[in-house]
């Protein structure tokens, strides 16, 4: 099973999908990050490979806030 952002990602879901599990990431934003990390949005996530992963952690990391940092801010 595939992490992002310190969650568990389902592996037979679409990855444009799955990645919106991820608290702070919604379709536009699935969307985006899947076209900035040259990523095809139809693979399942049990198929993508691990630099593929790597890609879009890393331009998740740099890009948004999401999860802790985001529920943080919304608390404030």
């Amino acid at each position: 099973m595939a992490r992002i952002a310190g969650i568990n990602i389902p592996n037979e879901k679409r990855i444009e999908a799955a990645l919106q599990y991820v608290y702070g990431v919604g379709s536009t934003t699935s969307k985006k990050v899947l076209a900035a990390s040259n990523v095809d949005p139809n693979k399942r996530t049990k198929d993508l490979t691990e630099e593929e992963l790597n890609k879009i952690r890393d331009f998740i990391d740099k890009t948004f806030k999401v999860e802790g940092q985001l529920r943080q801010q919304v608390l404030l």
